[in-house]
Parts: structure tokens; sequence; C-alpha cells
């Protein structure tokens, strides 16, 4: 069968030629007239609280500056996870929103704190 087939297109180089012209074009044309889609945000709506306190040690900037925070967040509506890292003089804390949550109004309820 392969034998055949390569036969055939030995045999018939402008055939072949001619169809490799006709599948590139049409792919072409493909490419330009598809409509693209962007894809969903998956993601939990998230803030990400960044506090800087430089030149002081992880556990000063735990007690002093991610611990409040985090605990203040605690209270906000429709936070489901309230998530705190310390490190040399910086401070992370993440807030996790319920799903359906508009980025916006997490916002805005974290300033309203």
């Amino acid at each position: 069968m392969l034998n055949r087939l390569i036969d055939w297109s030995a045999r018939n180089l402008f055939m072949v030629l001619l169809s490799t012209v006709f599948v590139a074009a049409a792919g072409v044309y493909a490419l330009l007239t598809t409509p693209l889609d962007a894809l969903p945000d998956l993601s939990d709506p998230q803030v990400i609280i960044y506090t800087e306190y430089p030149g002081q040690a992880p556990q000063v900037v735990e007690d002093q500056v991610t611990y409040p925070l985090a605990t203040a967040m605690l209270s906000v509506p429709k936070s489901r996870v309230v998530r705190g890292f310390s490190f040399f003089g910086a401070s992370f804390v993440y807030v996790i929103f319920e799903d359906g949550t508009e980025l916006r109004y997490s916002r805005t309820r974290e300033r309203a704190q």
C-alpha cells in the first residue's frame, strides 16, 4: 500500500505540489479567519498586600505588621483564606475571596478596613 502511494506520488509530481499548495493556502486562510477567544481566568479572586518594614527581622515584621494585617483581613466580607508571610523587611498578606467576588469589590473592601 505504501509502495503504491510512493510510486503514484513520484509519477504525479504536479498533483502532489498542487495539493501541497492547496493545503498550505487553506491553513493560512483558516489561521487568518478563525476568531480568537480569550481564555477565562479560572483562579480565585485574590489580593496581595505588600508592606515594607526596612531593616527589621522577620519576627519583628511578623509581630508588628503581618499578624495585625492578617487578623484585620479576616473580618473582610467574602474572604475565604488569609495567609501572611514575613521576610527580612517585608510582609506579604494574601487574601483569597469566594468564587464570583469581583476583584474591584475585593480591593475596595480592604481599603474600607
